[in-house]
């Protein structure tokens, strides 16, 4: 499949470092509102530099990678569907759920596919901890706990001022990590209830060219949630921009035979540890699942092979509009102080077997 990548900011590097092992794509144009930055781009890629319009026009593009600033994802998506290429795009879907339907609606219509990132739940850490508690590692899972968090984003990031209005945030940026984790281990969410708060800090830029900017801030900060799955499990979680340092366990899951340490979600890799009930000491479970090595862009690749073989893909984009929907109801339930019923849902996606590439699986 032809990839034509349109945004080449930060995390296009991630991605542009795993495509050429991916025997399935291949990146052939890129584009970006700053076109300087396109054609530095495309010459270290060795690929053609065009402007939007141009890559959303050129039929040597099969699919476009949407990795734009958040509040253009729906905008940027809805074009290249209508230019009948496929879409895969960085997280979150949408701003809202409002804005993300149409665009499901419009694939559907056309027949093309959306998917969208995190994929690291496809790596070996998730997989991993996916196969262990389907096997019956801690028995019956009773609850999960998560608590992610930091100073925020702009004491690394060389421009992080979207981090920190609509489609940013602590909640939007880092909880589609946890949350599509949660849904692949324990299937999709009911309702939720949550708080929301923004804290009084002054942001600044700290690194870079724009060091010392100010940074306006438009959305919470600190956000904590609770969860209630369709099976009747769960799930705690705090996100937060707001916290020099913390002891607070990652992410661990609570079952009737023993205790999980989940790696972290925002990484391919990681350990699983088990603290069974029998002993209550923490012991690494051998890796049993995912697709080992892997990095940003696999969740792609899964998706030209499930083109062409005809089979869901796993980073669907209707896994990513119940993630939306979720989060979106998290902050609707702040606001209102209530619990909010969650309309959409998604099927957990297919496990990956540990001896697979997304080309051939």
């Amino acid at each position: 499949m032809r990839i034509g990548v349109i945004g080449v900011g930060n995390i296009s590097a991630q991605y542009f470092a795993h495509i050429p092992g991916l025997p399935n794509l291949e990146l052939v144009a890129v584009a970006d509102v700053n076109e300087e930055r396109a054609r530095e781009v495309a010459g270290q890629q060795g690929v053609r530099a065009l402007t939007v319009d141009e890559l959303l026009a050129d039929a040597a593009v099969d699919a476009v990678l949407n990795l734009t600033i958040p509040a253009a994802h729906a905008a940027i998506g809805i074009r290249a569907l209508e230019a009948g290429k496929h879409v895969y795009g960085e997280k979150p879907l949408a701003l809202n759920p409002a804005e993300a339907e149409p665009l499901l609606t419009l694939a559907a219509e056309k027949g093309l596919r959306v998917g969208s990132a995190p994929d690291t739940v496809l790596g070996t850490g998730i997989q991993t901890a996916r196969k262990a508690l389907d096997d019956g590692a801690v028995g019956q899972p009773i609850a999960a706990a998560i608590h992610w968090s930091a100073p925020g984003h702009e004491l690394w990031h060389p421009a992080p001022a979207f981090y920190y209005q609509p489609g940013g945030g602590p909640l939007l940026d880092m909880g589609p990590y946890y949350l599509t984790s949660i849904v692949t281990l324990f299937g999709p969410i009911a309702r939720v209830s949550g708080t929301a708060t923004t804290s009084s800090r002054n942001r600044v830029v700290a690194t870079g060219p724009l060091a010392g900017t100010p940074i306006p801030v438009n959305v919470a900060t600190h956000v904590s949630a609770l969860l209630e799955h369709q099976n009747g499990l769960t799930t705690t979680m705090t996100v937060s921009f707001d916290v020099w340092k913390s002891r607070a366990p990652l992410f661990e899951v609570f079952g009737t035979e023993g205790t999980m340490a989940v790696p972290d979600p925002n990484q391919f890799d990681g350990d699983v540890e088990i603290a069974p009930a029998s002993t209550r000491e923490w012991e690494t479970i051998p890796v049993s699942a995912g697709w080992a090595g892997a990095g940003r862009g696999y969740g792609l690749s899964d998706m030209a092979r499930a083109i062409e073989t005809g089979r869901p893909h796993r980073a669907s984009g209707e896994l990513a509009f119940h993630v939306l929907e979720v989060m979106d109801g998290i902050l609707r339930a702040a606001r209102e102080r209530t619990v909010v019923e969650i309309a959409s849902t998604a099927e957990r996606p297919a496990p990956v077997p540990l001896d697979s590439t997304p080309a051939t699986w």
